[in-house]
């Protein structure tokens, strides 16, 4: 099977109003209340960048220790001061682990 992978890039950055490019790491996440939700991490950055639908398309960067639970408020989650559900959350995680390889190693 032959597949582009630089189709969906210019589509993802459209839908965001984010600058992606086809070298980037990119995902989608659509929830189950419609909204839309863009990833895309670029070699050598040290963060990724999220954008939400339900936020305006803000754009929000993310690291491998952005994701937090607050165990004090009903267990809300929150990435770079943006509240996530459940689902979102393993979504980004994922993402966050799959393009690992392209955020530069800490000293």
């Amino acid at each position: 099977m032959n597949h582009d992978p630089s189709g969906i890039e210019p589509l993802l950055a459209r839908l965001s109003g984010g600058a992606i490019t086809a070298q980037d790491y990119v995902g989608y996440f659509r929830n189950e209340h419609g909204e839309e939700l863009v990833f895309a991490q670029c070699r050598g950055e040290q963060t990724a960048r999220l954008w939400h639908s339900d936020a305006d398309w803000e754009m929000f960067r993310v690291g491998d220790h952005s994701i937090r639970v607050d165990g004090q408020l009903d267990g809300m989650i929150t990435v770079a001061g943006l509240i996530i559900d459940r689902a979102e959350t393993t979504w980004l995680s994922s993402c966050l682990a799959a393009s690992r390889h392209l955020r530069p190693e800490r000293a």
